[in-house]
């Protein structure tokens, strides 16, 4: 009896919403998290950002000194730097894989998800051993860190960049493994949304420091007056 009088004009119940399950809720709590990890996940660029920018400043104004031998010198490693245009190409093919992912995941394709998030993470593998490959190479043609201070800034944005990628591939084989274990795609698809957004920044950055680190002397010197360093 006191059931039907709490029941409003309209044939609500207002106690019910008190019995159903908390789905609303859940889905609420869910799109929170997700927020979340998105603002931190930029707030995290934002500080990779600066720390590269401040290391391409000091490339730029490392540049100007007596003692800088180009890479890009005829017979130097980057007078032809095809290794590097291929292992750009597993960066782009890793980033297109994690995009096609992401849309797989927003229409609940379980399957599609996980095959492109795979492939994904495999590409990117792929450039990392592309990336020790072309170091292997510069070692063996006695292009050693400090022998030359080009040397030393290629292995160290070459390398950061690296190792960035490597912490984003904990991150992909975390999500792997949730895959595995049949974890529910609505509580995954934030993950596979956030890694792409990390490869695509990856991405960028690559083509940023690929297309100075295989730029003339000439250029550094024009950038180097751009920036008030010369």
């Amino acid at each position: 009896m006191n059931r039907l009088l709490l029941r409003n004009a309209d044939g609500a119940d207002p106690g019910g919403s008190w019995n159903r399950d908390p789905e609303g809720i859940q889905a609420g709590e869910g799109a929170d998290r997700s927020h979340v990890a998105k603002t931190g996940l930029r707030l995290f660029l934002a500080v990779v950002s600066s720390l590269f920018f401040l290391f391409l400043l000091a490339f730029i104004a490392r540049s100007q000194m007596a003692d800088w031998l180009p890479l890009t010198e005829p017979m130097a490693p980057l007078a032809n730097p095809w290794q590097l245009w291929v292992n750009s190409a597993f960066l782009v093919l890793s980033c297109i894989s994690l995009q096609w992912s992401r849309m797989a995941a927003r229409r609940a394709r379980m399957d599609a998800t996980v095959i492109a998030f795979v492939v994904g993470g495999g590409f990117a593998i792929a450039f990392l051993a592309g990336q020790l490959w072309v170091w292997q190479q510069f070692v063996a043609w006695g292009y050693f860190v400090a022998s030359n201070p080009a040397n030393s800034f290629f292995y160290l944005l070459t390398g950061v960049h690296g190792l960035h990628l490597l912490g984003g591939l904990v991150a992909w084989g975390r999500t792997v493994g949730k895959f595995l274990r049949q974890v529910p795609l609505p509580q995954l698809s934030a993950s596979v949304e956030l890694c792409a957004i990390y490869w695509h920044y990856l991405l960028g950055l690559w083509f940023v420091l690929f297309a100075l680190l295989t730029s003339t002397p000439q250029t550094y010197e024009t950038i180097a007056r751009l920036c008030g360093l010369r």
